[in-house]
């Protein structure tokens, strides 16, 4: 059934959730255009971690499948301490069908995205981003900062968490430093690791993700206070020194980090836009309506979820106010979980950091019990309105 109310609908953003968007309006015979500020498709990032509920999102256009041929699923996670000695194992909580974890490059995630919008004949417009938004009656009246004036029936912001849409929408808004920044680095994968492994130092977390038969992640979480800018060229240098306090395979990791450029390091902040994430006939997903630090591995999936719900409730054929009304109801609680647990996590390593706090054990219930609650189904009865 053709919805009456949106035929025509930009996107701006061409990353994860903006990508996934296309593909996902598309199913439902809704044409997108996408906005894209980069002028050449730069991936931002090392590799990332899909759990069960983001495959799940991803089945709904096709491309689940995909993923898990390009990457590698595993179980769960084991947990040492830094000296190396085994905690215990951590089994993912699993959808039936999906595996607990897959890890994958974020390289062959957006390939995987934009081979599919390819497919589909999606216009894209590179190196460019919206200029001007104005809600009129007829539409939303945009103009792109490569010349282009046009009305669509809806706007998708999903650029990210330094938005552009959003600013046009709600002027500027503050994003919370955590205190915390995340290091990367791609290292070969020997045979042993089969699962992922982390590793909880006094100064730092230390993790190893699968991500391919012949390739992994290092993933570090370290006390940053006052949000330090580091030179590019020394990024290797102090990624090592984080790493000082680890010995076994996290050592041996620390011995191959010798490309600065190879090192991709983000200070931690979150953000969530309280309710409504829309104005008129723009609405914002992923990270420009709630950015999340990474502790839960949920940043990504959320994002998916978001534009897979809206174009379910597109397809009920429901005016745009309804739709996005509807939207709002289904994924604003949802969102805000991810948000403020993964902040609670920041906060219980600071404080595991300073000595006080000692309890790995609610941590690890804490995350076992948000990620069961992710798995709860997402995509549920949209009901029409009474009338």
């Amino acid at each position: 059934m053709a919805n009456q109310y949106v035929k025509k609908v930009l996107i701006v953003g061409g990353g994860i959730s903006g990508l996934a968007a296309a593909i996902a309006l598309h199913k439902i015979g809704i044409e997108a255009e996408i906005a894209e500020k980069q002028l050449e498709w730069d991936v931002y990032g090392v590799g990332i971690i899909q759990p069960p509920n983001a495959l799940r999102a991803l089945n709904e256009i096709g491309l689940a499948e995909a993923c898990m041929e390009q990457g590698t699923s595993y179980s769960g996670f084991d947990y040492y301490t830094g000296s190396g000695h085994f905690m215990f194992y951590g089994p993912s909580p699993t959808i039936e069908g999906y595996p607990g974890v897959n890890g994958i490059s974020r390289k062959k995630l957006h390939h995987i995205l934009i081979q599919a919008v390819k497919e589909i004949g999606t216009k894209i417009y590179m190196g460019t981003t919206v200029n001007q938004l104005e809600n009129k009656t007829e539409g939303v009246s945009v103009e792109l900062s490569n010349g282009i004036t046009a009305t669509y029936d809806l706007v998708i912001g999903s650029d990210g968490s330094n938005s552009k849409v959003r600013q046009l929408l709600f002027g500027e808004i503050t994003q919370q430093y955590s205190g915390q920044g995340v290091w990367r680095y791609t290292l070969p994968r020997p045979k042993e690791v089969d699962k992922g492994l982390f590793y909880y130092g006094q100064k730092a977390k230390a993790g190893l993700v699968p991500m391919s038969e012949d390739e992994m992640y290092l993933l570090v979480t370290t006390h940053e206070p006052d949000n330090p800018k580091f030179p590019n060229d020394q990024l290797h240098v102090l990624l090592q020194e984080r790493l000082t306090e680890f010995s076994g395979i996290i050592a041996e990791a620390r011995n191959m980090i010798i490309d600065p450029a190879l090192v991709v390091y983000r200070p931690i902040f979150s953000h969530f836009v309280e309710s409504p994430w829309y104005k008129g006939n723009v609405v914002l997903v992923g990270d420009a309506a709630h950015g999340t630090a990474p502790h839960l591995g949920q940043g990504a999936s959320i994002a998916i979820e978001d534009v897979i719900v809206l174009a379910d409730i597109l397809n009920h054929d429901l005016d745009i106010q309804e739709t996005l009304r509807i939207f709002m109801e289904k994924r604003y609680d949802r969102c805000k979980l991810i948000v403020d647990h993964s902040n609670q996590l920041v906060e219980w390593e600071l404080l595991t950091r300073s000595g006080k706090m000692n309890d790995g054990g609610r941590i690890g219930a804490f995350v076992n019990d948000t990620l069961i609650k992710m798995n709860e189904p997402f995509l549920t009865e949209v009901k029409r309105p009474i009338g």
